[in-house]
């Protein structure tokens, strides 16, 4: 047999009804007006239509084209309701179902085997038959054994992976076997032989006996006569009544049937679980894939407009961060990035002040200070051989090398040890170089400066005029140590060299700087240059000019959102009738939102994806090229982000209304 049920059956039928109508009656229109402006009268499809089917009876619900069996039907099977009049199952009315109760009484009370098949046209013959498994919440192994085992049993085991249109007589086989996934208590059968030659109406017909012989409640709809005089009740229906009804002439049996009451404590238990998020999602992934992947060319045009908005975001904020750390760097080559402490007050009228050693203490104390250098300018005579010039010396201690940023491009730089020792050392800028020596190299050698000998131990990198007439590769550096004491005799700075970590806090950090000398010397004798602020309003104009390029280059991305938008309208417009295939099977609202949503950010995931991967190859392209760009991890998780949440977004509107599609509309769609 196709599905054993369990139980012996008496062989008069039991006093509660399966299914009970009272007056059922639907009627269309009536809502709606015409163009002259009046109410289009409503159109009367069932006219109080009562009766009451038991479990295990096998009924044939005859009538001609229009006379409302189709309709009455798709009430029996929870697809439509009824206009007015009350539906009981088992004792229950379903009126006062929800959405989810609905979808499981179609998932696990009834099996559909519709006249035109209606099976999923993307999904192959072992699919077709798994979709309510699915939506029961059955796991993957068994949906697959029980699949297998019904296609096998009405001899489909050929032809198991085979899709609806390869399948020739055998759709109607499958659709069967779909009605019996989940045990098909109650199957609705509509014309199942209309289709059908002779041969195969014949076979199709032995099956419905089968099942009605093992206890299934076998529901026919028919407009033929001698197909309904195989089933053990007729009703008999015209102009959406019931002009007769044979009553159950089954014979008796051994098989029992549905134990009503304890199916619907079974719903109360289980209408709102199916199965885990996990597993869902998993199906839900999988559906979509085999369906983008059916229409791969349509999804690449979806997916370009992704990778269109995806790359130009991770491109544009590179060479923008790219751009920003070279002007910043550029910038703080000329000491843009430091502060000043300079002697002398605000008024020309107040103290002229001094600053020490000291006071260079004091301020690299201050947060957000890496390093206070104290700093004397003067002018001293250099000697070699018998050439001497005039030339300013720049009085440091070791950390200028970092402050100034200002390398040897020969020798070395002086050491702490060096101030310690107040060691005779001397580093010379360029110019001062090919004065005294031409193009040879100076390092080893010694020269007079103002007739004492100083060991030339490096020589500075170019560095270029960096304002006005101002040319820092005409000055000779030597350690603060020797320059205050033996060269210059005073230890009274020029000024104080500054460097600071964070350009953000530079107004706050020349705020510190101020009140905290001011506390020392109790009377604000200096001023505190703050150039560092002129890099951060440069680093601010920079950072809103990229926010610009990634918000024009975003703009793509939104262009690709609403093609994703598109592209999902088109596609529930073009599966709408899967739509309601799914719903019959006890697909819920949230099942069908799901699997849209799903194809949607599977669309804008992929696109994401490939979208940074051309992101980084442009990029990785521009950099070998001479292009500053820097890739930024937070940019790269950002733009995939917006991918995926593009695809969210724009695909929640097709996928809300596919969701609340009525499965009667649905099923009738071409």
């Amino acid at each position: 047999m196709v599905s054993p049920s369990s139980g012996a059956r008496a062989s008069n039928p039991p006093a509660t009804a399966l299914i009970e109508l009272r007056d059922i009656r639907k009627s269309y229109g009536g809502h709606v007006r015409g163009p002259d402006g009046k109410p289009v009268p409503a159109v009367d499809v069932l006219r109080g239509v009562s009766l009451s089917i038991h479990p295990g009876e096998f009924v044939a619900i005859v009538g001609a084209s229009g006379s409302g069996k189709l309709t009455l039907m798709n009430i029996l099977g929870c697809l439509d309701r009824p206009t007015a009049g009350q539906y009981r199952f088992a004792g229950q009315n379903i009126a006062a179902f929800n959405a989810d109760e609905l979808a499981w009484l179609r998932r696990e009370a009834f099996g559909f085997v519709f006249q035109g098949y209606n099976l999923i046209a993307t999904e192959s013959a072992r699919e077709n038959v798994k979709v309510p498994a699915i939506y029961s919440g059955i796991p993957a192994t068994e949906r697959l054994a029980r699949a297998t085992a019904l296609l096998t049993r009405l001899g489909l085991e050929q032809r198991l992976d085979h899709r609806p249109s390869q399948l020739s007589g055998g759709q109607q086989r499958v659709s069967i076997s779909r009605a019996l996934m989940n045990g098909g208590h109650i199957v609705l059968a509509d014309e199942p032989t209309g289709a059908l030659d002779t041969k195969s109406g014949a076979e199709v017909m032995h099956l419905l006996e089968e099942l009605a012989e093992t206890g299934h409640t076998v529901i026919l709809i028919t407009h033929d006569r001698e197909v309904a005089a195989r089933a053990h009740r007729i009703i008999e229906i015209r102009d959406g009544e019931i002009i007769a009804d044979s009553g159950n002439s089954r014979p008796p049996t051994t098989h029992a049937p549905l134990d009503v009451q304890a199916f619907i404590e079974t719903m109360r238990d289980s209408a709102a679980h199916t199965a885990s998020f996990i597993a869902d999602t998993r199906e839900a992934l999988r559906a979509a894939w085999r369906v983008l992947w059916i229409n791969r060319f349509r999804t690449l045009l979806t997916l370009l407009g992704i990778i269109i908005g995806v790359a130009p975001v991770i491109v544009m904020l590179a060479i923008g961060a790219g751009t920003e750390r070279q002007i910043i760097e550029k910038m703080a080559s000329f000491g843009t990035n430091r502060m000043y402490v300079i002697p002398g007050g605000d008024s020309p009228r107040g103290p002229g002040g001094t600053l020490s050693e000291t006071d260079a203490d004091i301020v690299r104390d201050v947060p957000n200070i890496s390093a206070a250098m104290p700093f004397l300018q003067g002018s001293v005579t250099v000697r070699y051989s018998n050439i001497d010039t005039q030339v300013p010396v720049w009085v440091v201690t070791d950390q200028a090398s970092t402050i100034l940023n200002w390398k040897p491009e020969r020798g070395i730089f002086f050491t702490a040890k060096d101030e310690q020792q107040l060691a005779t050392v001397i580093l010379l800028g360029k110019r001062v170089r090919e004065k005294l020596f031409g193009d040879s190299n100076p390092v080893g050698h010694y020269v007079l400066v103002n007739n004492v000998p100083f060991q030339v131990i490096g020589e500075l990198e170019e560095k270029g005029a960096t304002s006005g007439d101002a040319d820092d590769d005409n000055v000779v550096l030597m350690p603060f140590s020797t320059g205050s004491r033996r060269i210059l005799g005073t230890t009274n700075l020029s000024w104080i060299s500054v460097l600071i970590d964070r350009l953000d806090l530079a107004d706050q950090t020349a705020r510190q700087v101020t009140d905290t000398l001011e506390a020392a010397h109790h009377v604000r004798d200096f001023q505190v240059y703050n150039r560092a602020a002129s890099v951060k309003a440069q680093t601010e104009t920079q950072n809103t000019l990229t926010l610009m390029l990634g918000l024009i280059a975003a703009i793509s991305l939104l262009v690709g959102g609403i093609g994703v938008m598109n592209i999902m309208l088109m596609t529930v417009r073009e599966r709408t009738r899967e739509i309601g295939i799914r719903m019959a099977t006890g697909a819920r609202q949230r099942d069908i939102l799901r699997q849209f949503l799903t194809e949607a950010t599977v669309v804008s995931g992929i696109g994401g994806v490939v979208g940074v991967a051309c992101g980084l190859l442009v990029g990785t392209i521009l950099i070998v090229a001479g292009v500053p760009a820097i890739f930024s991890v937070r940019a790269i998780i950002g733009a995939f982000g917006c991918a995926l949440l593009t695809g969210l977004v724009f695909g929640f509107m097709p996928a809300r209304q596919a969701a609340r599609l009525d499965p009667v509309v649905a099923l009738a769609s071409e």
